[in-house]
Parts: C-alpha cells; structure tokens; sequence
C-alpha cells in the first residue's frame, strides 16, 4: 500500500504534538490504561485504520493483554472475556464513533451504563481518549497511512509515557 500523500500528522508542524498531547491527557484520568487502549483498537477496528490497529494491538500486548481478549475484540459483545466496565467503555465508543449511524449520537442508556462504572474525571478520559483516536483515524485512513513495523517504535514511546 501506498501513502498519498506523507503522514499529516508529521508534515504539519504542531500536529504530532498536539493530537499526542490531548490523547495523553486521558491518561491521568483514573481509567485503566488497558481499558483505554482497548477502546482505542476498537475504534480502529471500526475506522479500518491499519497504522493505529497495529498500534494499539501491540500495545495491548505489551500492557499483558490476553490473546482471547485480543482476538475478540470485534465482538465484545458476545466473548466472556471483558469486564462490565470495559463494555460500557467499548458500547460508549462506538456509538462516539458511529455519530452518523445513531440519531440521538450517544444514547442515554450507553452514557449511563458508562457513568455507572467510571467517575465523571474518568468519563471525560474516556471521550477525550475517543476523540483522540478518531482523529489520529481520520488523517490516517484518508491518506491511507500503511502499517508497518515503524510502530514498533510509537509503542515503546506509548509505554514509556504510562510509566
């Protein structure tokens, strides 16, 4: 696969900081960091973007992640291997996500089922977290961003932000 254009993030000067910056803030919001990666390879599941799939399926190993939980993701819905906190965080992603798909964009019934496992700080960790992602999402996909073994290196520099 072929770029279209070179990353945007990087040829735009600020970007890179910028986006990594609001995405990192999340961090200290009191959510666990495996619940918010996992909401982030979600998101890119459903984005179809390669570069943060790889990404954040890399760092879902590196946190400990188990393959069952790695492998069915997809459907969360239907595999035993997630908390009820971290569906209520996957069901709020998506439909942050899907915006267009859902008339009333995130339904009461997601956004309470998420504030009855998280706190309104962590809540907030978990949409700026979304919102991050999506972003990173769309200048990868609309410039179609190849995957490759670069990421190796954006997830050492991911975890050693946590630390």
């Amino acid at each position: 696969m072929q770029a279209r254009i070179g990353n945007p993030a990087v040829s735009v000067p600020g970007a890179l900081d910028g986006l990594r910056a609001f995405g990192r803030s999340a961090n200290a919001t009191g959510v666990p960091a495996e619940t918010l990666a996992l909401v982030q390879l979600r998101v890119s599941q459903i984005n179809g973007c390669s570069v943060c799939t790889d990404i954040h399926s890399r760092e879902l190993v590196a946190l400990g992640t188990s393959s069952e939980r790695l492998h069915t993701l997809a459907a969360w819905r239907d595999a035993p291997y997630f908390t009820d906190a971290e569906r209520a965080a996957l069901a709020l992603a998506e439909a942050a996500t899907r915006l267009a798909d859902n008339p009333g964009a995130v339904a009461d019934v997601i956004w309470s089922e998420a504030a009855g496992h998280y706190s309104a700080q962590e809540l907030a960790g978990l949409v700026v977290s979304i919102a991050a992602i999506n972003a990173f999402n769309r200048l990868y996909t609309a410039t179609r961003q190849p995957a490759g073994p670069w990421v190796a290196q954006i997830v050492e520099q991911l975890m050693a932000a946590r630390r």
